[in-house]
């Protein structure tokens, strides 16, 4: 576990701190928690929909992505970098209102692979899509 995950409030403090990116800051993306052994957050339907009104299938992976290499970065620690290698999503059912939340749970977290697995659910509780991702972490060069 990282030096930075001493208490569940300085993870939050962690990915608050480290930002979100402006994809996820323009699809309205909200932290809701963020702890060593999972992280959630929501995003709004309204202003994310295809042409017929649905929660767009892309934008649940950019929720599932965003929350899983975040939470990927948080376990490797520092001067260690998680990038995305491997997404897929499953989509059962479409938002249409309100918001959409994600819960991000590690499958495995290695040395150098972490694998997250995100559910995302509406307003309602329903599970929407289930995202997948895999990160490969390696150490930044030194400078």
């Amino acid at each position: 576990m990282p030096e930075q995950s001493v208490s569940h409030q300085n993870a939050l403090e962690w990915a608050l701190g480290r930002g979100l990116g402006a994809l996820a800051e323009r699809m309205g993306f909200e932290w809701l928690e963020f702890t060593p052994e999972r992280a959630v957050a929501r995003m709004p339907v309204e202003g994310n929909t295809q042409p017929v009104g649905l929660f767009h299938g892309g934008a649940y992976v950019v929720l599932g992505e965003s929350l899983g290499s975040m939470h990927a970065n948080y376990h490797a620690g520092p001067g260690r970098l998680a990038v995305g290698v491997d997404i897929n999503a499953t989509h059962t059912r479409s938002a249409t209102s309100g918001y959409v939340t994600g819960v991000c749970t590690p499958v495995h977290i290695g040395r150098s692979i972490a694998v997250h697995e995100i559910v995302v659910s509406d307003d309602q509780g329903r599970r929407c899509s289930t995202v997948r991702i895999t990160n490969h972490i390696k150490t930044l060069p030194q400078t």
